[in-house]
């Protein structure tokens, strides 16, 4: 493949990614995930998405694999 054709591969991979992330999170309630850590006091609310941040970092880790592919580095 060349390289305009390449980058179109990606681009439409990127879009399906953030069509599929949007698309799920609407519905799952991304943000607030079995996992997440939240501790209510009084005056205080402390929130970790812990769940939140292990989704995103296989979806961005497989994007960088695919981009890796694509690009044959």
């Amino acid at each position: 493949m060349n390289s305009l054709a390449k980058t179109f591969v990606l681009l439409g991979v990127i879009f399906l990614l953030i069509g599929l992330f949007l698309t799920v999170g609407a519905r799952f309630k991304l943000g607030r995930l079995p996992g997440d850590i939240i501790i209510k006091k009084e005056n205080f609310t402390f929130y970790f998405p812990l769940m939140t941040c292990i989704i995103l970092s296989i979806i961005l880790s497989a994007f960088f694999w695919l981009y890796r592919f694509f690009s044959g580095h």
